[in-house]
């Protein structure tokens, strides 16, 4: 049994409200589709079952919101659990990944009007800067975009977030990507330019601990800084504003494209990295071996606990953050690996689909 191969998506028109939409063929990771109700998903991951693009709600209409499309005040979530509530009344939404190993939300394909592509929208703003609002975000966006055009990466970094899709603001931050190892070296060679971007550097760290801390519970803050300051993650120099770039496959990676997860329980471990390498782009798969079993849902945890061999992140959250030897607290389903090679193997999945709680990720020492 193999997980389901990403297809091209049936064709739907080019979108009429927005130049940074368009009708492409080849839909990413961190991509962004509007459904036909008018709902914004971020896609996630490269490999998708034949009736659905996987992802969560990350715009919807809703009157409390503070952000404007298409003539309607749109709301935006941050936390990947709450799609499922606000899909409550679409159960087409919902549907099981083989990949991830459990029920998580997506767009039905048939449902999906505009595909917005990260890499064209990063091309489309370089063309034409009156798109954007005029703030200072915006023109650090744009100094940003310059950069990367003039260092001939525009076909490795894309622009994700609020400004892939035209409900940014004055309070927006800055989300990039970049693809495969090229990406990643200029995206490096972007964040050391400090007339562009400033490190999180003496009391900005606290603003960062504060940004960061809420979603990753019981991280003290100097093993949190460590942890954060591997990342592609700054302070633009004009409106210091947040930026960040999440390193993503290259196109044609398919190390997970044959493999399959299944759900066994829940643990919680203290674990050793040993390899990192392919932890570098989201998703993440770090090699680990578990030191101590701290809790778990399974009986005989310490049996599988030396079958433990992975910990992986469809979220950005930990990517990049961890290096071979480092000791982590890790808190998160425990899933059986099913590899393209009929190998198998224990991990600890990070992926809070559907989780009561937060799970973690932090490093120890």
């Amino acid at each position: 049994m193999s997980a389901p191969e990403q297809s091209t998506p049936p064709a739907s028109p080019p979108s009429t409200t927005s130049p940074l939409g368009t009708a492409l063929p080849a839909i990413r990771d961190r991509d962004y589709l509007l459904d036909r109700a008018g709902v914004i998903f971020k896609v996630i991951g490269d490999v998708h079952p034949g009736t659905h693009w996987l992802g969560y709600v990350k715009y919807y209409p809703d009157s409390r919101g503070d952000r404007t499309l298409f003539g309607r005040t749109y709301r935006q979530n941050t936390v990947v659990s709450k799609a499922f509530g606000l899909l409550a009344d679409r159960p087409e939404c919902y549907v099981y990944s083989p990949a991830v190993g459990c029920v998580i939300t997506g767009v039905p394909r048939e449902d999906v009007v505009t595909h917005y592509s990260c890499r064209r929208a990063l091309t489309a703003l370089h063309q034409s800067p009156e798109l954007l609002d005029g703030s200072a975000v915006s023109k650090d966006l744009l100094a940003i975009i310059d950069w990367v055009v003039d260092a001939g990466a525009a076909d490795v970094i894309g622009v994700t977030g609020s400004f892939l899709v035209g409900a940014c603001n004055a309070r927006s931050d800055i989300d990039l990507v970049c693809y495969g190892s090229r990406g990643y070296e200029a995206a490096q060679a972007l964040f050391a330019e400090r007339a562009l971007i400033q490190p999180y550097e003496g009391d900005a760290q606290t603003r960062l601990y504060i940004r960061r801390a809420k979603y990753m519970t019981g991280s003290s803050f100097d093993a949190l800084m460590r942890q954060e300051a591997r990342k592609l993650q700054g302070l633009t120099t004009g409106a210091g504003a947040h930026i960040n770039c999440e390193p993503l496959r290259a196109d044609g990676d398919r190390t997970l494209a044959r493999v399959v997860a299944q759900e066994v329980g829940a643990i919680s471990v203290l674990a050793r990295v040993t390899d990192h390498t392919e932890g570098l782009a989201t998703p993440a798969v770090y090699g680990i071996a578990v030191d101590t079993v701290i809790g778990s849902t399974i009986d005989e945890a310490d049996i599988f606990a030396r079958r433990i061999t992975q910990m992986r992140s469809y979220l950005g959250a930990y990517t990049g953050a961890f290096r071979e030897g480092d000791v982590v607290y890790l808190s998160g389903r425990l899933v059986h690996v099913h590899g393209p090679d009929n190998d198998s193997t224990f991990g600890i999945e990070l992926t809070p689909w559907s989780a009561a709680e937060s799970f973690l990720a932090n490093l120890a020492r």
